[in-house]
C-alpha cells in the first residue's frame, strides 16, 4: 500500500491526475530492475490491465517524462526505456545482453561539473549532465562493478 500512496504522491506533485494507467505504469517502472522499454511495460501489465493498450503506454510514459516523473534512457539500438531513479547516477550499458545497470560516483560527476564551471561556456547553461558507458560484459553473468 506504501508504493500505491508514493505513486499518489509523486503524481499530485506533478500536476497530474492519479489515473489507473499512470499509476500501473509509474509503479512498473519504479519496481523495475532493469530500465524497462514500452513494450517490457506492456508485456509485464498487460494479463492484469488489459484495458492499457500500447499506444496509451506510450502516451502515459511520454507524459511521465515531461513531468519530470521518469527519465528516458537511450540505448544503441535506438529503443527507449525508462528509468524513475531521478537522482544523480550514470548508466552502463551492455551491447551484448541489452542490460543497462545503474552506477553511481560523486568524485567523477564532482569533477565533470568542475571542468566545465573552468570551460565557461558561453551564452549556455548547463540544465543537466548524464554519462552513459556503452561496451560488453566480459561475463554476462557478473555485474560491472566499479572500484
Amino acid at each position: 500500500m506504501e508504493i500505491i500512496n508514493q505513486i499518489k504522491d509523486r503524481l499530485s506533485e506533478a500536476g497530474l491526475k492519479a489515473t489507473h494507467p499512470r499509476m500501473v505504469i509509474l509503479r512498473e517502472v519504479m519496481t523495475s530492475e532493469d530500465h524497462p522499454s514500452t513494450e517490457n511495460i506492456y508485456e509485464d501489465i498487460t494479463n492484469d490491465n488489459p484495458s492499457i493498450s500500447l499506444g496509451s503506454i506510450y502516451r502515459v510514459l511520454d507524459v511521465l517524462v515531461d513531468s519530470g516523473l521518469l527519465q528516458r534512457v537511450s540505448v544503441k539500438s535506438g529503443s527507449k526505456r525508462y528509468d524513475a531513479n531521478l537522482n544523480p547516477h550514470g548508466h552502463i550499458y551492455c551491447l551484448k545482453t541489452n542490460k543497462i545497470q545503474d552506477f553511481y560516483d560523486e568524485e567523477l560527476y564532482s569533477l565533470i561539473n568542475d571542468f566545465f564551471k573552468k570551460k565557461r561556456i558561453r551564452n549556455f547553461k548547463i540544465n543537466e549532465i548524464k554519462l552513459q558507458v556503452n561496451g560488453e560484459r566480459i561475463d554476462p553473468e557478473v555485474d560491472v562493478t566499479i572500484n
